[in-house]
């Protein structure tokens, strides 16, 4: 295999990760939706919590995107 066709794989491999990160941002606000709907008193004590796993999930798949373009453009 040329090394061009193995860093056009390994590109695409981080790539999966970009759409991983979509799932968990998803599964971070299906988490707080259903505890504040299960317990609406404590959802604004819980605010907090749910953006910093949003920032967690968003950051892993900004990490996965800069990763792939790394390997197509510089490597």
């Amino acid at each position: 295999m040329e090394a061009d066709a193995i860093k056009l794989l390994g590109a695409g491999l981080a790539a999966i990760g970009a759409g991983l990160a979509a799932l968990g941002v998803g599964n971070v606000f299906a988490a707080f939706l259903e505890g504040a709907l299960r317990n609406p008193s404590a959802a604004a004590g819980q605010q907090g919590n749910m953006f910093i796993g949003f920032a967690a999930a968003e950051l892993l798949g900004l990490l996965a995107f800069v990763v792939a373009v790394l390997l197509i453009f510089v490597a």
